[in-house]
């Protein structure tokens, strides 16, 4: 058996945790311990490898219910994900300076709060013309449901404009790189979310379920864990919306990567390349409507991503560390879901604390990437080993492909 089963001394509030061989710390086992003692869990709380500590809801880990929904389970960060493209392009094509390559992927995805002037953008300045032919069907969709959501909800968008920023990063650990494969060919793979709109969201109905638990006087193990029960208006009103945001974040990983591979081909810097030949996209913090164990559920992934048998997806390592595109098992008991990259093992304070720019310099060498005090807190000393992590999971996925990076823009 590849997974640990914890429990409280009635048998109930049931986790299994795919963490053989990485921390766990106790942080997050009490989390994890709180959200399955939840009388709407469904069986158990699956954790995965890259588990750590987050708000209320523990990052890392599956929480299946049925007839309530937690929004501090999903998170603020709503419908964040990956996306990767493999190209035609050869690590021989590449220049041996790749710093222009950096600036021009930089000048392509405003990434930041809108405050790189280098690349010419400011805030609020991204909405003009920039939602491709092949995303403007779903955009009318997106626009129609963004204005239902602000109809009823208007302080969960407030002063939001959805297409001001679609096609852009983000900050903290958000990222844009071009990997190498095994074969030495590039990858284009881009980690971002719904941006402030999902973040407004998010906030909105973590606070509406907290009013409302102290309205029905319900106690918690943890205030972040207060939910939706099934059948009320604010827990349809919140799987719209987060399911508007989910839709949304999707989109936004499709608008970007067409304008990155757009500007990599304009370049001049490039041969002509073409792509397609293997492309995936996918959440890690979100929830959906499926079918376990042949009953209907809902299933929240806080940083985990679903691994149906044969689903392909995307586990990153961190800066200067591999990342792996993978096909899931289809693992029934961890509700087929595997990890959404290696995991934090420090906070970015403590990180900050602990190692300086000549740390990251060196933890970095041979990417193309900022060096600098901003991204230490980013450093992959901060996170756990990616190798100890795919050992932890290896019933839950298989690798289809290794990566890695030779040029990382960080949000």
């Amino acid at each position: 058996m590849s997974f640990n089963i914890l429990s409280n001394e009635h048998g109930k509030g049931l986790v299994k945790a795919w963490t053989n061989g990485v921390a766990f710390e106790e942080g997050a086992e009490k989390q994890v311990r709180n959200a399955a003692s939840l009388p709407f869990i469904f069986k158990w709380v699956a954790v995965m490898p890259d588990v750590h500590q987050g708000i209320g809801a523990t990052v890392g880990s599956v929480i299946p219910t049925k007839g309530a929904i937690i929004p501090a389970a999903v998170g603020v960060d709503i419908g964040c994900g990956m996306m990767a493209v493999q190209t035609s392009l050869k690590a021989e094509d590449l220049p041996d300076d790749l710093k222009a390559i950096r600036t021009d992927i930089e000048t392509a995805c405003p990434h930041g709060f809108f405050s790189n002037k280098r690349a010419g953008h400011s805030k609020g300045g991204w909405n003009e013309n920039r939602i491709p032919d092949t995303v403007k069907d779903r955009w009318i969709d997106l626009e129609k449901g963004f204005k239902e959501i602000e109809a009823k909800h208007p302080k969960a968008v407030s002063k939001k404009d959805p297409a001001a920023q679609v096609g852009s990063l983000g900050g903290g650990n958000h990222f844009i790189e071009l990997c190498l494969d095994e074969e030495n060919r590039v990858w284009v793979m881009l980690h971002s979310g719904s941006r402030g709109i999902g973040n407004n969201i998010g906030r909105y109905f973590i606070e509406l379920a907290r009013k409302d638990m102290e309205k029905w006087m319900l106690n918690l193990p943890d205030k972040d864990l207060a939910y939706f029960p099934e059948g009320t208006d604010h827990f349809t009103d919140y799987f719209n919306a987060v399911s508007w945001a989910q839709a949304y974040a999707r989109a936004n990983r499709e608008v970007m990567m067409i304008n990155l591979i757009n500007a990599l081909k304009l370049n001049g810097k490039l041969p002509d390349f073409t792509t397609g030949k293997m492309a995936v996209n996918c959440h890690h913090n979100y929830v959906e409507r499926e079918n376990h164990f042949g009953e209907n559920i809902l299933v929240t992934r806080k940083g985990a991503v679903r691994a149906r048998k044969g689903e392909l997806g995307i586990i990153p390592g961190s800066m200067g560390a591999k990342s792996y595109i993978v096909q899931g098992k289809g693992n029934k008991d961890s509700f087929c879901s595997c990890s959404h990259g290696a995991g934090r093992v420090m906070s970015r304070t403590a990180a900050k604390r602990k190692y300086t720019v000549k740390d990251q310099i060196a933890a970095t060498a041979g990417v193309e990437c900022r060096k600098d005090a901003s991204v230490i807190d980013e450093i992959p000393m901060a996170y756990k080993d990616i190798d100890s992590v795919m050992e932890a999971q290896k019933d839950l996925v298989e690798i289809v492909h290794t990566l890695k990076q030779v040029v990382c823009v960080k949000g």
